[in-house]
């Protein structure tokens, strides 16, 4: 069986202060987002080996063709893949032995939900594989125990259990609050910094600003709006209605990613936006001529970063 994982951008994301002691997701951060899958993704290939000792065997190695590869450098069994895996033998009950490749495409602390992918993937390939019929629900309940994006992208494009190119969706309260959307037309140029943003730190630096309300509204209104893209496509100065509460958090972080953007803007004349937690930055353009031509530019004028044109789908 194999899978695609298909990243996925923020296309606008408001943050509010953490959940105060004593109430449900404490410490966590409630946000309001706007997620499309987009075309850049990578695979996950499962093969049931019915082994009587019930191991599993987990590969993750980059495609040959991956815009930004960066080291595997973490312990396996921190993979997502590998921990959505044993969610899953834990919620049945039993081994479900498998030898689970996955070719990552989607760069790591980019802020494009990569790893999240391979687990959802991974998730909708053991349960069918192995015949579980666990249904939509249950396998949320597992998805949210490994991280905070996985559900979103357990979705067939349908409302079924998982396993084809999610929805676009608006997420709101601590992630676990997801209505499907309407898929857009539209391309991005993606601008991939050779660094990654580490989630921890920028939510870190966000919460030394003292963030006020969380602006739903705002998210909200950029949902409803059918336009390409949401709010239009602004200046440099004003930058249409899309926005990232945690662009500034990311750029104290890593400097590089500040400078990276504002060379960008001065190429363009546009406003580059940043995806989750960085370090992505995406220009929304009218067309596949157009994104090809702004990222053959960049890449003459910027070559601090790999560009990708991407579709949403």
């Amino acid at each position: 069986m194999r899978l695609i994982a298909h990243a996925k951008i923020n296309l606008a994301l408001a943050v509010g202060p953490p959940i105060p002691a004593g109430q449900p997701h404490a410490g966590f951060h409630p946000i309001a987002s706007i997620m499309h899958a987009i075309d850049l993704a990578g695979t996950v290939e499962i093969v049931r080996t019915g082994a009587p000792s019930g191991a599993s065997e987990h590969r993750v190695e980059w495609s040959p063709d991956a815009p930004r590869p960066s080291p595997i450098d973490w312990p396996m069994e921190k993979d997502l893949v590998v921990r959505a895996h044993r969610a899953l033998e834990t919620r049945v009950q039993r081994a479900l032995p498998a030898r689970v490749r996955v070719a990552k495409r989607v760069p790591v602390g980019a802020g494009l939900g990569g790893g999240s992918s391979e687990a959802a993937a991974a998730l909708a390939g053991l349960d069918q594989e192995f015949d579980l019929r666990l249904g939509h629900a249950a396998l949320a309940e597992v998805a949210r125990t490994i991280g905070s994006d996985v559900a979103f992208f357990l979705d067939d494009g349908d409302g079924g259990g998982g396993g084809g190119v999610p929805r676009p969706a608006l997420v709101t309260g601590a992630a676990d609050t997801i209505v499907r959307l309407p898929r857009r037309a539209g391309w991005l140029v993606l601008a991939l910094p050779a660094f990654g943003c580490p989630t921890g730190e920028v939510y870190r630096a966000f919460d030394a600003t003292r963030p006020g309300p969380i602006r739903e509204d705002a998210v909200r209104a950029l949902a409803a709006d059918r336009s390409w893209p949401p709010g239009g496509i602004g200046g440099a100065a004003g930058g249409g209605g899309l926005f990232n509460d945690l662009t500034s958090a990311a750029e104290a972080v890593r400097p590089a990613l500040g400078s990276l953007r504002r060379g960008l803007e001065s190429a363009c004349g546009r406003t580059w936006h940043m995806s989750g937690s960085g370090s992505t930055l995406f220009l929304p353009v009218a067309t596949s001529a157009e994104a090809h031509a702004i990222a053959s530019k960049m890449r003459r004028d910027r070559p601090d970063a790999e560009y990708v044109p991407a579709r949403l789908v």
